[in-house]
């Protein structure tokens, strides 16, 4: 995983701001989903043509905090990505037609294919029966039309949303932002989260912890769903 962290600086900026680092003194596993993004093999199998390396090296911790929120009661949700393409074009040409090499875009098609090889989960990861799957055809699984997450999250009562997978800077941080937009309490997981260096993926964090949610170890995000969290977090609250 990546072995890097948030600047003092930045920890020191984000203090002043709001006279604390971390937002959340506990977090209910009743209104907490995972959501575990790209963990596909378009994107962590070798020689893919998407591949991010460094995806590979986050399955443990992906596999800890699922069993663990499950454990405590909260939502495991697989997010992958899916793109439909016939002879008239996709259905994301403004991807694959400007930001995709012709050398590859075709591998690239057929890999993100509804249905294929692509679109597996990473054998190492570990779903359970309980889990819920989602396919999204953008960078952001919230933002309208491209996939049905929103609905199923507040059907589910979710209002926090760790969010882990690939890639930190990409989809990871897309749907991040859009989820707190959309007034969700957002938590990325750095551990959890895989990108194709070290300054993207750390990039992505500093901007998470100023604007857009908390960032924390999947150790921290277990200790904040542990019964004595609970406890006191309900103590502070009232509820």
């Amino acid at each position: 995983m990546h072995r890097v962290g948030i600047r003092q600086e930045i920890i020191e900026r984000v203090t002043r701001r709001r006279g604390r680092v971390h937002l959340f003194d506990w977090l209910d596993a009743s209104e907490t989903a995972f959501l575990v993004i790209d963990m596909q093999n378009t994107f962590v199998q070798p020689g893919s043509p998407a591949e991010v390396p460094m995806a590979r090296e986050i399955v443990p911790a992906i596999n800890r905090l699922a069993a663990g929120l499950r454990e405590a009661g909260g939502l495991v949700i697989w997010v992958t990505h899916a793109n439909t393409h016939d002879r008239h074009g996709s259905d994301w040409d403004g991807f694959f037609e400007v930001f995709v090499a012709a050398e590859v875009r075709k591998r690239t098609i057929e890999s993100l294919a509804p249905g294929g090889e692509g679109q597996k989960l990473w054998p190492a990861l570990e779903p359970n029966a309980d889990d819920l799957f989602v396919f999204k055809n953008r960078y952001s699984a919230l933002i309208p039309g491209s996939s049905q997450l929103e609905r199923i999250l507040r059907s589910h009562g979710v209002r926090n949303l760790l969010i882990g997978g690939t890639k930190t800077n990409v989809c990871c941080e897309s749907t991040a932002r859009d989820a707190m937009m959309l007034d969700f309490n957002v938590v990325m997981v750095s551990d959890a989260c895989a990108a194709l260096s070290d300054d993207e993926h750390r990039a992505t964090l500093e901007t998470m912890i100023q604007q857009f949610g908390d960032v924390l170890t999947v150790g921290e995000v277990l200790s904040l769903l542990s019964p004595r969290a609970a406890a006191r977090g309900q103590a502070i609250t009232g509820r």
